[in-house]
């Protein structure tokens, strides 16, 4: 039985599942696509990319829906660009917003401006009225450097709130024990993580589910409906609608789920038991 599940009362030897939709505020695309997948699909979590065109709109339409916030420190498009909401210098490339890639991040970001950009982003989620439940590292900069971890960590700690980590393969490329310091300091993440890294999103997604250990497993979704713009901004938009269909609109995922007997389950059940202590 993992300590999560006991956190939660679950069962020894249970499954609890969250379907997460992350990229929330990324672009109307996304927005709509989470909530449909909220709404009437499967996902029971999402996650708000604060910095971007989008995200006030995001918060608009889901105030009454608990979110997470996405904490982004890059813009990875070529053509789509947002930026520091704290106008950090050293969290700028030259040509005005955050840089693409992680590595950039990490060679170029002040420590001091990522942990100030990373506040005011959950203050800034805060204050459109959006009910936080949990952090998450956009495209894992803040995960995967020990010196970036520890602002991550700092902030879940005071917010009282999970976080998104690794499993253990991505714990070892990062060289440093993150899931032991998230558990030393009290902060509660899923046991196991699924992403869709370059296969097809339903073969990946069926596979998660029908091979689902015991303990909580987290599947993070980007869903995004089809439109000119987002064909235009996203090379890999066709893998987010395809995403987007089968969350929201697949029966066979659903009835996969149930199949599977996991327990649904949302962030805000984490963040609660965190707080429980």
């Amino acid at each position: 039985m993992t300590e999560l599940l006991e956190r939660l009362g679950l069962a020894p030897g249970g499954r609890g599942l969250i379907i997460t939709c992350d990229s929330l505020g990324q672009s109307h695309a996304a927005n709509a696509a989470v909530a449909e997948c909220l709404g009437i699909g499967v996902a029971t979590a999402a996650s708000l990319m604060v910095p971007c065109p989008w995200a006030r709109d995001a918060a608009s339409r889901f105030a009454r829906t608990p979110v997470g916030v996405e904490l982004t420190l890059n813009a990875e498009f070529d053509n789509y660009r947002w930026g520091p909401i704290t106008q950090a210098p050293s969290l700028l490339d030259g040509d005005g917003g955050f840089p693409r890639t992680p590595t950039d991040a990490w060679e170029h970001s002040d420590l001091e401006e990522v942990r100030r950009e990373c506040r005011a982003q959950i203050e800034r989620a805060s204050q459109w009225g959006s009910e936080l439940t949990h952090l998450s590292p956009h495209l894992d900069t803040l995960l995967m450097r020990p010196e970036f971890f520890d602002a991550y960590l700092d902030l879940a700690v005071e917010m009282g709130l999970p976080m998104r980590l690794g499993g253990d393969d991505q714990q070892r490329r990062a060289g440093f024990p993150f899931r032991r310091l998230a558990a030393d300091a009290g902060v509660l993440s899923c046991d196991h993580q699924v992403r869709i890294r370059g296969r097809s999103p339903r073969r990946t997604l069926e596979d998660a589910v029908e091979n689902m250990a015991p303990g909580v497993t987290e599947l993070v979704v980007s869903p995004a409906i089809d439109t000119p713009e987002l064909r235009e901004l996203d090379p890999g938009w066709l893998s987010r609608v395809e995403q987007y269909l089968l969350v929201a609109h697949d029966p066979s995922l659903r009835t996969a789920i149930e199949r599977s007997g996991a327990q649904m389950l949302s962030y805000a059940d984490l963040r609660d038991a965190q707080r429980r202590g």
